[in-house]
């Protein structure tokens, strides 16, 4: 005897329950602000030569506007903590990621450098927003459906990146207009804000206490949000950094040939990506703080290795080694900090937002002082210094995993 209901076409009944599943939405709203940021922050980085002969800079002022970002988002902390409160993480995140979209047009129109700088500090402190309020996201949509996700969402971030320098890189062979590319770049983040809107979780429950907030006065942080904001610090340092420099330690080190360098990048971006994908199924069988332990590890040791043996291969497998072990540390201790509530991931978020940004140039300081090789030496002695805090944070066991088979 036949069914009636048989006759419906089965793919489409996976696809409608899919697009009904509310984690599953909720998944591509914040996945949508992840990819924003990446690319946003790509997006500039990749112009930083033609900014550079438009503003008539040096290398010195290219370093120091470099750092502007980094000030910006280290400042940041007092402010992104008040907002988060009167705002809420939803419309704090739609508002920064608009306001990120419009400073890029501001800084195509920058007539001179102090301009340029302003406006470079006014990102750090918006990237700060949007960390913050993304991570929130993220980490409220694992507690709400008991479902790892952090990780794909920070892989959409290296996806922005990517998309960015692939933007870049075709807009570049069509215009040598910053100020057009800029405005396309613009023009897709406001989709992708747009795209989000909908899907963001509400901020209808009431605020947890807060451990470093007593009777509405601010109190030290308590040590694992101490021990959290190391970690988070050194760990974006040496994730910034490999982004930044290892195609010139391929060019100018180990002597690669022009076709060879841009892998360098390539590696790290790659690994990353994947492992991200994969580590919320780690995550779920290890624990977070096992997690971090080993991939930190591994990442030290294998770029240290690779910086001793010298040649090109050791540094590619070196480079791998540290996008895939480093990929899972920040995914995990922003669901760490997020635990302990929304100042201390405000604090978090905001070192290792400074990481990110000011890593690279200070990478740059110590290389210039010495030699490349002593720099990278430095990323390497950030990712152990990474294992070695992951040891002291209170690692609440993440939500399982469940059917987890496919990434955003």
């Amino acid at each position: 005897m036949s069914r009636p209901h048989d006759s419906r076409p089965r793919d489409s009944r996976p696809r409608d329950s899919r697009l009904r599943d509310p984690f599953q939405r909720g998944r591509l709203a914040i996945a949508a602000l992840f990819l924003s940021l990446g690319f946003q922050y790509a997006t500039w980085a990749a112009r930083i030569p033609a900014l550079k002969s438009d503003l008539e800079l040096t290398a010195a002022e290219v370093g120091v506007l470099l750092m502007a970002a980094g000030v910006g988002a280290a400042v940041s902390f007092p402010l992104v903590a008040w907002l988060m409160r009167r705002l809420g993480s939803r419309r704090l995140a739609l508002l920064s990621q608009l306001g990120l979209a419009l400073l890029l047009l501001a800084l195509a129109a920058a007539p001179n450098y102090p301009v340029a700088l302003l406006v470079l500090c006014a990102d750090g402190v918006l990237v700060g927003c949007l960390n913050v309020a993304m991570n929130a996201q993220g980490a409220a949509l694992e507690a709400r459906h008991e479902r790892n996700t952090m990780a794909k969402l920070h892989a959409t971030f290296s996806a922005g990146s990517l998309l960015a320098a692939l933007v870049a890189s075709g807009m570049t062979a069509v215009t040598g207009s910053v100020a057009a590319h800029f405005g396309v770049a613009a023009a897709l983040l406001v989709v992708l804000g747009a795209s989000a809107r909908t899907g963001l979780l509400d901020d209808d429950a009431p605020a947890a206490p807060e451990p470093g907030r007593r009777n509405g006065r601010w109190t030290l942080p308590s040590r694992p949000t101490l021990w959290m904001c190391c970690a988070m610090v050194f760990g974006t340092v040496a994730e910034g950094a490999m982004n930044d420099w290892s195609a010139l330690y391929l060019k100018d080190v180990v002597r690669a040939s022009a076709e060879l360098t841009p892998l360098g990048i390539a590696v790290v971006s790659g690994m990353m990506v994947v492992a991200r994908l994969f580590a919320d199924g780690w995550r779920g069988r290890w624990g977070d703080g096992r997690v971090v332990l080993v991939g930190s590890a591994v990442a030290g040791t294998g770029l240290a290795v690779a910086l001793v043996s010298g040649g090109v291969a050791p540094a590619l497998a070196g480079f791998a080694c540290m996008g895939l072990g480093i990929a899972a540390v920040t995914p995990c201790v922003y669901a760490a900090a997020a635990r302990q509530g929304s100042d201390a991931l405000t604090l978090v978020a905001a070192m290792g937002t400074t990481g990110l940004l000011a890593g690279p140039p200070l990478i740059g300081f110590i290389a210039g002082a010495s030699s490349l090789t002593w720099g990278m030496g430095a990323v390497a002695a950030a990712a152990v210094v990474v294992s070695l805090c992951s040891t002291r944070i209170r690692w609440t066991p993440a939500p399982a995993v469940r059917g987890e088979t496919s990434a955003v």
